[in-house]
């Protein structure tokens, strides 16, 4: 008679996660395509085409005030972040409330790459409709992002956070670089396609809006709705118990300060890595002389390199630690802001060079910035948490895109403008070095993983 106990069953809730991480990864892929086509790349030279036909006297009026049209750009992404900052708190108090994040992830999305395919019908010198259809999807862009956030705390435990997330963010990189090599055939090579070059922009600023929405089917069907937890007792009806988990968490942010320390840091060095990728097309065109298909091509050696930098990060994380693998980054971003400054004018090698480097530290410091944030918020509090977060994420910024355009307004060139920047990587930087990891993890609750 054997005397050997039962067969160990599989973990099943392993294979269950695993299974939802692979869907997860997904929306990464799909939301890279406005991220790169769009806002990288072809959005703000195309604005700025449309408004310098409606210029008189090289400036256009917007609401009362005179721009000049290559500012443009960068007051519309301000006024899209103005707006997250007061809404996207919200929209976490509510996800925090309800199982049903998938559904709100996905249905941002789809309102989101709506409003980018009306992108397809700026022409002539209606540069208002670009604007306000931007605005639009890119605060669906940072919504859906805080429900896409929030569902990496539920499908992932404390150990496997930075890998999952590094993952996620190289898939992304990769499908933005697909669809971008697509588009960059067809900006380069209009004329074979019997298109013009505004034509052949509009038609792949369309493609990223289509190819958002499609695949977002993947994590809306592979992804399921978990029960909420820990959430603060509120009366009402949802809009008003939002409000008081709102207030509430605002109330009690005090006892996490790590996450409130690390939040502020992340204001600035992240600013500063949003400012460089909306900001880098108009530097490359207006300020270095390249044609839109040679700032593509660039955009697809950074998308190429950031998928292999986002996984080295990730595993560079396992040996270091997130935080320390974050601040090498941002000692990166110093070092690429420096070397634009004297960035030769048509000098494409250089150019190259310095997109390689940041394809290095772009895809690496957002995603261990997004995981090594999950282990600084109480469970059960993830979107509203995400939502203060994402207020400041990529696409959103506001400090880094006003101070671009103000010293682009006040100088006439670029250059000082991308150098500028500098000041918000030196500054989140030492704020970061100020965060405690290991006290932040156990004020939230969380486990603290074996390598900080």
């Amino acid at each position: 008679m054997s005397t050997s106990g039962p067969r160990p069953i599989a973990d099943l809730t392993r294979l269950a996660r695993v299974k939802e991480q692979r869907a997860w990864y997904f929306y990464d892929w799909a939301n890279s395509a406005f991220a790169t086509t769009v806002a990288g790349v072809l959005f703000a030279p195309y604005l700025i085409a449309i408004a310098e036909e409606a210029a008189v006297d090289d400036r256009i009026s917007v609401l009362g005030l005179s721009v000049a049209p290559g500012a443009l750009p960068s007051f519309v992404i301000t006024a899209s972040t103005v707006i997250s900052a007061v809404l996207l708190p919200l929209l976490g108090a509510v996800a925090d409330r309800t199982e049903k994040k998938k559904q709100l992830l996905a249905g941002f999305a789809w309102v989101g790459s709506a409003f980018a395919a009306l992108l397809f019908f700026v022409t002539g010198d209606n540069w208002q409709l670009g604007a306000v259809s931007f605005i639009v999807a890119n605060l669906c862009f940072g919504a859906s992002a805080v429900f896409n956030d929030a569902i990496l705390c539920l499908i992932s435990d404390e150990e496997e956070r930075d890998q999952v997330s590094s993952r996620g963010w190289a898939l992304g990189y990769a499908g933005g670089g697909l669809l971008l090599a697509l588009n960059f055939v067809l900006v380069s090579f209009h004329e074979s396609f019997g298109l013009t070059e505004a034509m052949a922009v509009r038609i792949s600023m369309l493609s990223a809006a289509l190819w958002w929405a499609g695949f977002t089917i993947i994590p809306f069907r592979g992804l399921r709705n978990h029960p909420t937890a820990h959430v603060e007792p509120t009366e009402g009806n949802v809009l008003a118990r939002s409000f008081g988990q709102l207030w509430a968490t605002l109330r009690d942010i005090r006892q996490y300060p790590v996450a409130l320390t690390f939040l502020v840091a992340y204001l600035f060095f992240n600013d500063g890595i949003q400012t460089v990728i909306a900001s880098a097309s108009i530097y490359g065109v207006e300020e270095l002389g390249f044609s839109t298909g040679t700032v593509l091509a660039t955009y697809l050696l950074v998308q190429a390199v950031a998928v292999a930098g986002a996984l080295g990060f990730g595993r560079a994380a396992a040996r270091y630690g997130a935080k320390r693998v974050i601040l090498a980054g941002l000692t990166g971003w110093m070092v690429i802001v420096t070397a634009a400054l004297f960035l030769p004018a048509g000098a494409i090698v250089p150019f190259l060079v310095l997109g390689s480097g940041i394809g290095i530290v772009l895809g690496g410091t957002q995603a261990l910035s997004r995981s090594y944030f999950s282990l600084l918020i109480p469970r059960g509090k993830e979107a509203e948490y995400f939502s203060f977060y994402h207020a400041m994420e990529r696409g959103t910024s506001w400090l880094g895109t006003l101070v671009f355009g103000l010293v682009f307004q006040f100088t006439g060139s670029y250059r000082p403008a991308i150098f500028a920047l500098i000041g918000f990587f030196v500054i989140g930087g030492a704020l970061l070095m100020k965060v405690d990891t290991r006290r932040g993890i156990e004020d939230a609750g969380n486990e603290v993983p074996e390598v900080l």
